[in-house]
């Protein structure tokens, strides 16, 4: 690791989160200190009340790295409280041009990753973000998961591609210009979930994806998504939409709602979250027409089918 040096300015402010990570904790610290970088930067490393020995091992980093592990230990977990009381004390604490982003069960495996990203976004300064490719780690069954997608030579992607289900990274591969961020405006969403977030970036420049895996994304029993039934999972994904259209109220925000249509839903579970289909309903009403709305109901509810993610792509908004 190249020797950090208090007149290097500080350029990356990587946040990491982490609750009962003590299986991982290491490897995903191990991760951040050995980056290579010709600019300081700085790991904020938030323990959110864990029960187990994780801010035991963070405290031992933290000592060995104080210039570079900085560790926030909660004593009342925070996430629970979904009151956007997580994302002020991050934002209160990131300082950096770029932000970086591992939660503590994944971890990085290029030394050079921090470098390669600053040093893309610092040449493109239309672009508002970067990521890279990514391997998988099934924890369960002890087997690592090699990026299949060999012929990949690295690609920009926009808002059209987040909302069209075309996506190409994971949290723990992406890097964004700071200033790219409103966080005033942000707030605005009253949720706090990495989509959103990315949507909030994409509507202000685009993105592009580093063709290498450069990290690891770990699926194991304790993941948050993990332990998210599918259908939770869905109900979760509505509400995030809901939320950017609650601020967007634009066509974009719209088509990003119905893409959630395209995906599988039982009608069983469509008819519990009513109050909420009612919702969306009326927002796909207002800029897809009656037609629409009619044909998607149909489908769901009398012929238990998904509406086709070509077909959405092709619908025109009346509004």
């Amino acid at each position: 690791m190249i020797e950090k040096k208090e007149t290097l300015s500080l350029v990356v402010t990587i946040r990491c989160m982490t609750y009962n990570h003590e299986r991982f904790i290491r490897q995903c610290l191990d991760g951040f200190v050995m980056q290579k970088t010709n600019f300081r930067f700085e790991v904020i490393v938030h323990d959110d009340a864990s029960t187990d020995n994780t801010a035991a091992i963070i405290r031992e980093y933290a000592e060995k790295y104080p210039d570079i592990i900085k560790p926030i230990y909660e004593t009342e977990n925070q996430y629970s409280k979904q009151d956007g009381s997580l994302r002020r004390i991050l934002d209160a604490h990131t300082h950096g041009k770029y932000v970086a982003m591992c939660e503590g069960d994944d971890y990085w495996t290029d030394p050079y990753k921090l470098q390669k990203q600053v040093d893309f976004l610092e040449s493109h300064p239309d672009y508002v973000m970067c990521s890279h490719r990514f391997d998988q780690y099934i924890q369960e069954k002890g087997v690592l998961v090699e990026d299949a997608d060999k012929d990949f030579k690295g690609a920009d992607y926009d808002l059209q591609n987040l909302i069209g289900g075309k996506w190409l990274t994971q949290t723990l591969t992406v890097m964004y210009r700071r200033s790219a961020l409103d966080l005033k405006r942000y707030e605005q969403y009253g949720m706090s979930m990495d989509i959103i977030l990315f949507y909030e970036l994409l509507l202000h420049g685009k993105g592009y994806c580093f063709p290498e895996a450069m990290g690891v994304y770990r699926y194991h029993d304790g993941g948050v998504w993990s332990e998210v039934s599918q259908n939770r999972r869905r109900l979760i994904e509505f509400k995030a939409r809901l939320a950017i259209y609650s601020v967007e109220q634009s066509d974009m925000a719209a088509r990003f709602l119905l893409y959630q249509f395209a995906k599988a839903m039982s009608r069983k579970w469509v008819l519990e979250q009513w109050r909420m289909m009612v919702k969306v309903l009326r927002i796909l009403k207002k800029h897809y027409g009656s037609k629409l709305v009619a044909k998607l109901m149909f489908n769901k509810l009398v012929l238990n089918k998904n509406i086709k993610w070509e077909e959405i792509s092709g619908i025109k908004a009346i509004s």
